[in-house]
């Protein structure tokens, strides 16, 4: 079997499973490969091997079972970097980087700012205001210690001396601190959603995506705080 008939036979297993099969099957093949995906439109009619082929039918295998290709490859894109991801963390998704925008709107990149990321969970919003405000000191924090492991690795992955991380709720353990910004994506779903028994969140830590009864405990406490820890002139952004 070659690359070409691997995502073809890929792409088909995964119909109805997921919306995006081929891109599915082509990202659980690279990672077998180990390669950059313009490799497979390269060399299609490459070969692969029996253990090749065997690895990506195992991961294959765990896809038609609806666990999220994230979890399955370890890593997820997001802004202009690639982190790990474990199902102690939320998977970034592409509108979490509309906080960033914003932030890069009403701040001068140069600034010397004070930023909390409530909730970093893999870090994402963390490192991408570290990269972007390099001036800056950035404090995340994270209830769970599992999560706050994989978002110290990708730190440190990516090199960054600007972040400290913090086991806590909030801004419990920044109680002392006040910021110029404050960024969260917080849980915002109804407890009895259906859609947490659904799709790629039924993997997802349902902590970090359910919030109550109206799914807006998490952010009515975020209101609450930030009220006196945001510097006169600062922002809060959810």
């Amino acid at each position: 079997m070659n690359i070409s008939e691997f995502i073809k036979f890929g792409s088909e297993s995964l119909e109805g499973i997921t919306d995006s099969p081929r891109l599915d099957a082509e990202l659980l093949l690279l990672n077998v490969l180990e390669k950059e995906r313009s490799y497979l439109y390269t060399w299609p009619e490459q070969e692969l091997d029996d253990v090749q082929v065997s690895e990506a039918q195992s991961l294959l295998k765990r896809r038609q079972q609806g666990e999220p290709v994230a979890y399955i490859i370890g890593k997820r894109d997001f802004w202009d970097f690639s982190v790990e991801v474990t199902p102690d963390t939320l998977i970034p998704r592409p509108e979490t980087e509309l906080l960033i925008e914003f932030a890069l709107q009403k701040f001068d990149s140069e600034a010397k700012l004070e930023i909390a990321d409530l909730g970093t969970g893999s870090g994402i919003l963390a490192i991408a205001l570290a990269r972007e405000f390099a001036n800056s000191n950035v404090s995340a924090v994270d209830v769970s210690k599992g999560a706050l492991e994989v978002a110290r690795s990708n730190s440190e992955l990516l090199r960054l001396k600007n972040i400290q991380f913090r086991c806590g709720s909030w801004l419990e353990p920044f109680a002392r601190k006040v910021f110029d910004l404050i960024v969260s994506n917080p849980p915002y779903i109804e407890d009895a959603d259906h859609h947490l028994e659904e799709g790629d969140v039924r993997f997802e830590p349902r902590s970090a995506l359910a919030s109550g009864v109206d799914g807006l405990d998490d952010i009515r406490i975020i209101a609450k705080q930030a009220i006196v820890q945001l510097k006169s002139s600062g922002v809060l952004a959810v």
